[in-house]
């Protein structure tokens, strides 16, 4: 095990049980003066370099563990459109619809693109996880349990130079994209600065290859077993990390 490697198996202190966020720093309070210029709303913000650059922000797609063979097996994950039946589908028909119907200014669909969330605890996992009840979810959804599900870790770095930057739910009517460095650079410090990365998402047209995953998120020691399992079978050396909070509500 490396220096930078928790108890859990994370790298580069992915862990925030075993490496902790520093708490912010309290900002000295000031006499305000006449010189002091305040923030039009919606300008962009300054840069932070305690902040990662856009490259090497992570980012996660959660997929229930049924459906990782047939991941493994193409080797790839592939956009909804593409998939016929998938095994455990958690989407309802009305998510299939309003995300076949809504789409990117390229003029293709959204359910043409693989989604992936810019935090875990993104909205969409967390009403998946705490028992699926919105109209979104299908009835699968609402049976399945949270354990039985993984995280499958990359970067934007890994996606590419083609990867769409949504401020919202890609399928909803006042979300904005973001298709070029600046523009996504721009959106994603506005997303940190306003506490807005819950509802956001990360678009990659068609399909993104399973051996760019740099880690698999699971809940317990079973889990890990049977996707080490998964894993090996389809040669596969793809990291495991058991990882709890992730999955408890």
């Amino acid at each position: 095990m490396s220096g930078t490697e928790c108890i859990h198996g994370f790298e580069n202190q992915l862990c925030d049980s075993c490496f902790p966020k520093a708490a912010p720093a309290k900002p000295v309070t000031r006499a305000t003066t006449s010189s002091r210029t305040k923030r039009v709303p919606g300008a962009p913000r300054a840069s932070s370099n305690k902040l990662p650059v856009l490259a090497d922000q992570r980012v996660y797609h959660v997929t229930h563990i049924s459906n990782l063979e047939n991941i493994l097996r193409t080797g790839q994950l592939v956009a909804a459109a593409q998939i016929e039946t998938p095994i455990l589908d958690v989407s309802s028909p009305l998510t299939r619809e309003l995300r076949g119907t809504a789409s990117l200014s390229t003029g293709e669909s959204v359910d043409r693109y693989v989604p992936f969330s810019l935090v875990p605890e993104s909205n969409a996992w967390r009403e998946l996880r705490d028992g699926a009840a919105e109209p979104r979810w299908s009835d699968a959804a609402r049976t399945a349990s949270s354990t039985d599900f993984v995280f499958l870790v990359t970067t934007i770095r890994a996606l590419g130079d083609d990867a769409v930057l949504a401020d919202g739910d890609a399928a909803a009517s006042l979300t904005r994209f973001a298709a070029d460095e600046d523009t996504k650079t721009r959106m994603l410090g506005n997303l940190r600065a306003d506490e807005l990365t819950d509802d956001a998402e990360v678009l990659i047209h068609g399909s993104f290859a399973f051996d760019e995953i740099q880690l698999v998120g699971v809940a317990s020691d079973r889990a890990r077993d049977r996707v080490k399992q998964l894993l090996d079978a389809a040669s596969f050396a793809t990291k495991v990390a058991v990882y709890p909070p992730w999955f408890i509500q």
